[in-house]
């Protein structure tokens, strides 16, 4: 079989330079060079190039061994933010909802196996750590996630959990992938996803996706409380009228 012609259209350095970006987080705020081969893939003479770019640019500083990035990298993110309207569409809607359920409402797109944040409206820090607009989470173990995937084809879903290693949260998480695709259908039946302390121990959160005017699934959003305020079948019967008015809504706002 001939080989595959290579694509004259891609550029194998942006790639690079984007995917050493992309390895700096929340739990890696500071990488030196060895650090980032082996996160990306890179060899160490590529690694450094991609640094030491990035660093003219500004988007990464060194100190001498470490890189870290630096604010202008915001500038990537503000880009979409600034150019689509499906935040600042739906942040009123969140607002209402957490004020009236006075619980932490969030919205989220899928992106490979995570879900990031878009919007959010908090009432009380629920997570040990802090979600804010651009926050990634699992997405096979939350409840936007489940809803994110449940929308792909079932092979799509399946090959975007196992790429994300499936690792466990809490002592509650399910891992198993033949339970998660079960589950997922399940999400698809229901139109909501619940998602009881497998994200971490002691929240509790109900998802719905958010739909436009053809009926096409384009985010979800949640709402989140802690299960010493409901349990998960409190969270159905209390909440998920008001979350399916929200979604009522916004669908024929959302393009």
């Amino acid at each position: 079989m001939a080989a595959e012609a290579p694509d004259r259209d891609h550029m194998a350095a942006l790639e690079k330079g984007l995917a050493v970006i992309a390895c700096f987080d929340g739990r890696h705020p500071r990488r030196a060079i060895a650090d980032v081969a082996r996160a990306t893939a890179l060899s160490r003479a590529a690694a450094r190039r991609c640094l030491l770019t990035l660093t003219r640019l500004g988007y990464t500083a060194y100190d001498g061994k470490y890189f870290s990035l630096t604010p202008r990298v915001l500038r990537l993110g503000y880009a979409w933010l600034s150019s689509t309207a499906l935040p600042q569409l739906v942040q009123p809607f969140l607002e209402r909802l957490s004020e009236d359920t006075h619980e932490s409402c969030s919205a989220s797109l899928l992106d490979g196996h995570e879900i990031v944040y878009i919007a959010r409206s908090a009432q009380r820090r629920i997570m040990s750590v802090g979600l804010s607009v651009g926050s990634r989470l699992p997405g096979f173990c939350s409840s936007m996630g489940r809803v994110l995937l449940a929308a792909r084809p079932e092979p799509e879903a399946r090959a975007l959990m196992l790429a994300g290693g499936l690792q466990p949260q809490t002592a509650r998480t399910i891992t198993d992938i033949d339970a998660l695709m079960q589950i997922l259908a399940g999400v698809r039946r229901q139109g909501h996803a619940l998602v009881d302390q497998e994200l971490e121990l002691g929240l509790v959160s109900l998802a719905m996706p958010l739909l436009n005017a053809r009926g096409e699934v384009v985010a979800a959003f949640n709402l989140s409380a802690q299960a010493q305020r409901h349990t998960a079948q409190e969270m159905e019967r209390l909440f998920l009228p008001k979350m399916r008015q929200t979604q009522a809504l916004l669908r024929p706002l959302i393009g």
